[in-house]
């Protein structure tokens, strides 16, 4: 969409998109012009900061790999999906067993009519019009219903997308709904902006600078401390080795291993249910 004057319908070009904005980070063509002033602006303050998407997507495969793999799970509910690229959920899960059943959720129109265009014509992977704001429409909703066996272990993926939830929204008690609803053996898979604060006075001030951007840009953002991502975990059990910048959750061998100036601003950890 990048080069496409015409926008497709629907699509509102005046005011700009939490996941145009990431495509355009990741060298993706689906963003247009005030998605890339956003872009942009926060590049002149983090140079690096393409590589936080990046680095998240590294994150995404490795866990959904592990999730798919050692723990064997063949149901994943990716919320807050955005824009697809190469390396997706199903396409990851759906390598490791074909017949893992993946259901991606946004809360934007486009974003969904774009992703259902390139998603496999099968009976294993599908894509609803859902908003975390509303986990209760998410989990009741008839295509997730009949996609995912809640009596089976589910993977909830909640990837670089609570930051976008202010506190007034109550996180915590929406992801407490999801987490009541799986079973037993489910998994947990978050990445968060991060504000170290004084631990890391120099990070706190990038994540004071970014906090403000999105909030003037998208009227929601907010980097939250260790302890606050930890909480959304509730009490599942975080699997080794915890909540890390993202680059350091299992990496592979010869994986990019530079400490970015975004390194510690982006979090990522797997939990279970026991």
């Amino acid at each position: 969409m990048g080069d496409i004057d015409v926008p497709a319908p629907g699509m509102d070009i005046t005011k700009p998109n939490i996941a145009r904005v990431y495509d355009y980070l990741l060298g993706g063509r689906d963003n247009f012009a005030v998605d890339r002033e956003v872009a942009e602006l926060i590049l002149r303050v983090m140079p690096d900061a393409r590589q936080a998407p990046r680095s998240n997507r590294g994150f995404l495969r490795r866990a959904v790999r592990h999730l798919a793999g050692e723990a064997g799970i063949r149901q994943f509910i990716d919320i807050g999906s955005g824009l697809p690229t190469r390396g997706n959920v199903h396409e990851i899960a759906q390598a490791i067993d074909p017949k893992a059943r993946v259901v991606y959720v946004d809360y934007d129109p486009v974003v969904v009519a774009h992703t259902r265009a390139l998603l496999p014509d099968d009976d294993f992977t599908s894509v609803i019009l859902g908003d975390l704001r509303a986990p209760e429409s998410i989990l009741d909703d008839p295509t997730v219903r009949g996609m995912i066996d809640f009596d089976q272990p589910v993977a909830l993926l909640l990837l670089l997308l609570l930051h976008h939830i202010n506190d007034d929204d109550d996180p915590p008690g929406i992801v407490a709904t999801l987490r009541a609803a799986v079973p037993a053996g489910s998994h947990l898979a978050i990445s968060h902006l991060h504000n170290p604060g004084s631990r890391r006075p120099e990070d706190a001030e990038l994540a004071r600078i970014g906090e403000e951007i999105f909030q003037r840009s998208y009227g929601v953002g907010r980097w939250r401390d260790v302890d606050e991502i930890v909480s959304f975990f509730g009490d599942w059990d975080l699997i080794p080795p915890g909540l890390v910048p993202t680059t350091e959750w299992r990496p592979d061998p010869g994986d990019d291993q530079i400490k970015y100036l975004t390194h510690y601003t982006v979090l990522g950890g797997v939990a279970k249910k026991t």
